[in-house]
């Protein structure tokens, strides 16, 4: 019976990376192994993949070396970086430059990049509508994604395109928030156009249908989500979930939010505009279907909130 090919998963402590590493330990062939790449073996997120049959290693994004010896006799590569961890383009470019030039020396056989899309493909330079952050950026953890899928180039890879977390629900502070008139209002600057929206944790499993469909995806772009809702529809199935309300969808101008005075306002606010103002050509890069059949356990937003309602404070 032949070793099991194995992964070297960055973020495997995370949420993406958590969700791969989790569907390579869960799965019943055995076909991969995982080795989860943490900062720090002795967290407790590191000891639980631990007794649960990954190996872990210690590395750094911010060294190379370290990425190198990770990735060392590894079939295969799961590669992220965390804009939100120092919110710096330049920094977060630096990053995957590491990680494609140590998957480059380990002789990677694939790699999945989890990347996204350049917003600035989709507006004139002189566009006015939104500023320009960073002094090259319209949202600079997009933007600067897809400018590192440059290093990737002769690496087997697959960039994964991925999109909103609906875990940014409870994880990020954007749930429904309680105003002083006791209505709950679930504020983003969206109109009525849909968001593309996805469980984190499916993010790392379609990862994990990506490895298993072998060299299908390498050399490509793969664009995934689960749904296309509106703002309204999310306040609706919320306001059933949670059993409070009616939740109210607040709207605000993109301007206004980029003004909201929290650490990434600006950015955000970018972000929000784009999946608003270019709706169809975010959706076009996007597909549920497949992201289905990488992942056929993939949630829907009902089944998201039926898992995880009770993480979302109120």
């Amino acid at each position: 019976m032949a070793s099991p090919k194995i992964i070297a998963v960055i973020g495997a402590t995370g949420a993406q990376g958590g969700g791969l590493a989790q569907a390579i330990l869960d799965d019943p062939s055995h076909e991969f192994a995982c080795r989860a790449i943490t900062r720090n073996h002795e967290s407790d997120a590191a000891r639980l993949l631990l007794t649960k049959g990954a190996e872990i290693i210690e590395a750094d994004l911010d060294d190379v070396d370290s990425l190198i010896g990770a990735f060392s006799g590894a079939y295969g590569a799961f590669c992220v970086t965390n804009f939100w961890e120092h919110f710096s383009a330049e920094k977060e470019k630096k990053q995957a430059k590491n990680l494609a030039d140590a998957a480059r020396v380990a002789g990677m056989k694939h790699v999945v990049w989890s990347t996204l899309e350049d917003t600035r493909e989709y507006m004139d330079a002189d566009d006015t509508r939104m500023p320009v952050l960073q002094e090259y950026y319209r949202v600079p953890h997009f933007d600067a994604k897809a400018e590192a899928n440059v290093y990737f180039d002769g690496v087997p890879t697959t960039c994964l395109l991925t999109t909103f977390y609906w875990d940014n629900l409870y994880a990020f502070g954007s749930g429904p928030q309680k105003g002083d008139d006791g209505v709950y209002r679930l504020t983003f600057p969206m109109g009525d156009k849909k968001l593309a929206g996805i469980a984190v944790e499916d993010i790392g499993k379609a990862a994990f249908g990506i490895f298993k469909a072998g060299d299908r995806f390498i050399g490509k772009t793969v664009g995934i989500t689960s749904e296309f809702l509106t703002i309204h529809e999310m306040a609706a199935h919320l306001t059933t979930a949670l059993g409070i309300g009616p939740i109210v969808y607040n709207d605000p101008d993109p301007n206004a939010y980029r003004n909201s005075g929290f650490p990434g306002a600006d950015e955000l606010g970018n972000m929000f505009q784009v999946y608003r103002d270019f709706d169809r050509e975010v959706a076009a890069r996007r597909s549920p279907a497949l992201a289905r059949e990488l992942n056929p356990g993939m949630l829907t937003f009902q089944q998201f909130l039926g898992k995880y309602k009770n993480k979302i404070p109120l």
